[in-house]
């Protein structure tokens, strides 16, 4: 993963993008330490209102956002405003 290839977008944008239903990170590890980061985002989203950057991909291109996550269902992260990213779509998440 290319940093440098992901489009910023705002949090707003989000609820505009198709996610298709695959998965794109194909290795067990990387999934498991998206889970971890997406803990210690949320973490640190409802103690500090920290904000994050989720890098993902919806059906067009690779995408990055700066939020806060307010919570994480088993398969979405909630932004503000009942925002929400398929979990399954994150490449990686940056505290």
């Amino acid at each position: 993963m290319v940093i440098a290839e992901f489009q910023q977008i705002e949090k707003e944008e989000i609820e505009n993008l198709k996610f298709p239903s695959t998965e794109v990170l194909h290795d067990l590890e990387k999934r498991k330490e998206r889970l971890a980061e997406l803990d210690k985002a949320l973490t640190l989203g409802n103690r500090e209102h920290s904000k994050i950057r989720i890098y993902f991909e919806d059906d067009a291109s690779c995408k990055v956002v700066e939020t806060t996550v307010w919570g994480i269902t088993d398969k979405r992260v909630i932004l503000k405003q009942g925002v929400v990213i398929p979990i399954h779509r994150v490449h990686s998440v940056k505290l």
